[in-house]
């Protein structure tokens, strides 16, 4: 795959760097300054150039930015739709699992091992 996710070589950085030439293409596209989207997205001019630059920036100001984008389209990777497996199914088992269970760790904890 050509995904930067499956890239080893990326760093943290270049995800961001990725992030914020996102943000400002699709900004430019639309014909909007920077100082216009921050303020359509009630943040300052300094935190939208952060985004552009790739810098560290909160989760919620990206949000927020992205949603005068019309852009929030991206986040539709990060939905989980639950597998449910055929013998599940016709069990009629459709809830959604909760936790982790790791078999074989029922060790009492009481013993030091010693």
């Amino acid at each position: 795959m050509n995904d930067i996710s499956y890239n080893k070589e990326s760093s943290d950085q270049l995800i961001l760097q990725e992030i914020g030439n996102f943000i400002k293409q699709k900004r430019i596209d639309r014909g909007i300054t920077q100082n216009q989207l921050a303020r359509q997205a009630a943040v300052s001019r300094s935190t939208l150039s952060l985004i552009e630059r790739g810098e560290n920036i909160a989760l919620g100001n990206l949000i927020k930015v992205l949603r005068m984008l019309d852009a929030l389209y991206v986040f539709n990777e990060f939905k989980y739709y639950d597998e449910i497996s055929p013998l599940k199914l016709a069990k009629g088992i459709t809830e959604q699992r909760q936790r982790a269970f790791v078999r074989g760790n029922n060790k009492d904890r009481t013993e030091l091992g010693w």
